[in-house]
């Protein structure tokens, strides 16, 4: 039996438990219940909200009574509960009530109230019951607020980003409008200064993000992302700064610190901003920026809820920014490692033009080279060492010195490399026997390198490789060369295989590109470098730039270093070379064809004197101890190259020779008249070659 069916009870009329029933729900219940009729007009309603009567709603329409954001919407789906189908239970609501300010959130159920003909006849109306959840939905955004900030902020160590990160978790949730300022020598690296915050600090936006209800994208005029300012005094963001604490700020017409900073008053007025929350970022008394946070329009106001929240994710966001911070001073400082151990400027080469780009990011350990070999050769050398900070410099400042000295001694591209992973292979054992407790005691070394010999005489470029690319070659016709350069493994790698080198035969004018790792990551990045390439009338660094131009945005991030080099030959007018006979006669003819060249090129005679004792000892030991055939060449460039070539492949060695003795003498003077001597070997023989400075040209050593 319904309820409606049972017998009312001795002393009670008819109805009177159903009338007793509906007054008590109507006064006592704390969920507001609402009686519409078909026509979705209020005809009877309890309380809609403490201390406010109800006579002035009835009549209404619901939609009119609580000012819904989606009024349509809203009343359609009361009309399709009113037709019959089926009730609705806490369908979520935004909205405001008539005579009181603010935004507010409601939780609306409605049930249709049947007429004495049963479900399927007519409605009598509905019964709405309308749960105000405001501040639990409040509660809910900030706690959402947090766990964004959580989530997002911390995960780069680049300080913009990590800033932008921020703005993106609070707005639009929290906030219409926020503005992160960060100390600008934070943004560098630097220690952030102890609080109270000194009044002329310049402060750097990092970043800023708006709600799409506001529609100015500044917050503060003048002052945009990137730009510069310094709070101005007697104002929420200079007491924030100075005593460390947030500040809830309502902006109003009366509100007196505007006056104080026109440019941030003018611009708060056009976007409506009615709350203000400005917190310092701090981090064990330091002071690393501020956090603005702004309310507009018809948004709730700020509370002190929400400075407490703010307070929160300001500690989250300034531990983030500080961590970057440190990263940014150590990158800071291996990148400044990383550039005073490169090269610092174009050095001058025999015949061969070269340009460099060097593109900083993470990777502070790749280098490149250039180095001036004896006979007009030039070494081409790039190379990298896995991993950003200041450890990776340094092994790349090793290995770059290490590589230098080998090139000096005049050995095969494939013997320098070999020679370098015996060096790289001590680092690694000195690495690994550090105490347990020394972080870069688990640290993986890996390494790459390539490295190429051109010979302007035979045209010829011989390259070996480490662990890294190939040199791309492009010919003066802007054809690709082909040059398959076997892979060798890496220098740190403990695989102990031989490395292979190719050699290429070159036209004149002919491009190689040098690339670091990074240059190549991608499946088409060969087919662009070397159609960039494919240009003969622009320079080398014309190419190069235009290499950098055409790169993803990832890879000019991560760093790189790129060398190119373009082929040429000695202009035989610098060059002289004669075959001499392997006769005791020889160093006298070989004293003269030198005096009568060095007078054509108009040497100086203190010059041309040296060479003359330089070549006589040199040839002189080539008659003695060497075997045919017997060569000598000179060539003139920014230094004077001598160069006396035999069949044999003994080595001479320096002797210092006692005052009795009768020889032993002739390279002891060889050395003290040439700035650089030294012997190289091939298949056919031996050369031992002479340097001497010029007056008045600089030296490619």
């Amino acid at each position: 039996m319904s309820y409606a069916e049972t017998p009312a009870g001795p002393g009670i009329p008819p109805g009177g438990l159903d009338d007793a029933l509906l007054k008590v729900l109507f006064a006592q219940t704390a969920v507001g219940l609402f009686v519409l009729d078909p026509q979705l007009r209020l005809v009877r309603a309890n309380s809609l909200v403490e201390g406010v009567g109800t006579e002035g709603y009835i009549g209404l329409r619901f939609t009119e009574a609580f000012r819904l954001d989606d009024p349509d919407g809203s009343e359609q789906l009361l009309k399709r509960v009113l037709a019959g189908e089926g009730p609705v239970r806490d369908h979520l609501v935004r909205g405001r009530f008539r005579h009181t300010p603010g935004d507010r959130v409601f939780l609306v159920s409605a049930y249709r109230l049947d007429g004495p003909d049963g479900p399927g006849g007519t409605a009598l109306g509905l019964l709405s019951a309308v749960v105000d959840v405001t501040e639990r939905e409040r509660a809910r955004a900030r706690e959402s607020a947090l766990a964004a900030v959580r989530d997002a902020v911390g995960g780069s160590l680049d300080v913009a980003a990590t800033c932008r990160s921020f703005i993106d978790a609070l707005v639009p949730g929290f906030a219409d409008l926020a503005v992160v300022e960060v100390v600008d020598e934070v943004l560098r690296g630097a220690d952030p200064p102890v609080g109270p915050l000194p009044p002329d600090t310049p402060l750097r936006r990092a970043a800023s993000g708006r709600c799409e209800a506001v529609e100015r994208d500044e917050v503060i005029r003048g002052h945009p992302v990137g730009g510069t300012r310094r709070l101005p005094p007697r104002t929420p963001y200079a007491l924030a700064a100075a005593d460390l604490r947030p500040r809830l700020v309502p902006l109003t017409a009366e509100t007196p610190w505007p006056a104080a900073d026109p440019d941030s008053s003018r611009a708060l007025a056009e976007t409506g901003a009615h709350t203000l929350v400005v917190v310092p970022l701090t981090l064990r008394g330091a002071v690393l920026g501020l956090l603005s946070l702004y309310r507009c329009g018809a948004s709730e106001p700020f509370d002190e809820e929400d400075v407490s929240l703010a307070g929160t994710a300001a500690t989250r966001a300034a531990l983030a920014i500080d961590n970057a911070r440190r990263y940014e001073r150590e990158h800071v400082i291996a990148s400044t490692v990383q550039r005073r151990l490169l090269p610092q400027a174009e050095r001058h080469q025999a015949a061969v033009e070269t340009a460099h780009v060097l593109l900083p990011g993470r990777d502070s350990g790749c280098w490149f080279d250039t180095i001036a070999l004896s006979g007009a050769r030039t070494a081409l050398v790039v190379g990298g060492v896995a991993g950003e900070g200041l450890q990776s410099a340094i092994a790349m400042g090793q290995l770059r010195t290490v590589i230098q000295a080998l090139a000096g001694l005049d050995l095969e591209p494939e013997e320098v490399l070999a020679r370098l992973k015996e060096t790289a292979d001590r680092l690694a054992d000195e690495r690994a026997a550090l105490p347990p407790s020394d972080s870069l005691q688990g640290e993986e070394l890996r390494a790459g390198c390539v490295y190429g010999v051109y010979d302007p005489f035979t045209r010829t470029c011989t390259v070996a490789r480490a662990g890294h690319p190939a040199p791309l070659v492009v010919g003066p016709d802007g054809r690709a060369v082909p040059l398959d350069v076997p892979q060798g493994a890496g220098l740190f790698d403990t695989d102990g295989a031989l490395f292979a080198p190719a050699t290429v035969t070159l036209e004149e004018g002919s491009v190689l590109a040098f690339c670091s790792a990074e240059l190549l990551a991608d499946e088409r990045a060969e087919e662009r470098i070397t159609r960039t390439l494919a240009h003969p009338g622009r320079s080398l660094q014309q190419l190069g730039d235009d290499i950098v131009y055409a790169l993803p945005d990832d890879t000019r991030s991560a760093g790189a270093a790129l060398l190119l080099a373009r082929t040429g030959t000695v202009s035989e007018h610098r060059v002289a070379t004669w075959d001499l006979a392997q006769d005791r006669t020889t160093p006298a003819t070989a004293r003269l064809l030198v005096r009568d060249r060095l007078q054509g090129w108009g040497l100086d005679e203190d010059t041309v004197d040296s060479t003359e004792l330089i070549v006589s000892e040199l040839v002189t030991n080539a008659v003695r101890y060497g075997t045919p055939p017997l060569r000598l060449r000179l060539l003139l460039d920014t230094t004077l190259t001598c160069e006396v070539h035999d069949g044999s492949t003994a080595s001479p060695h320096l002797r210092h020779a006692r005052t009795v003795d009768e020889g032993g003498r002739g390279l002891f003077i060889v050395s003290s008249l040439a700035a650089h001597w030294g012997a190289r070997h091939g298949p056919d023989g031996k050369v031992l070659w002479t340097e001497q400075d010029l007056p008045g040209a600089g030296t490619t050593r």
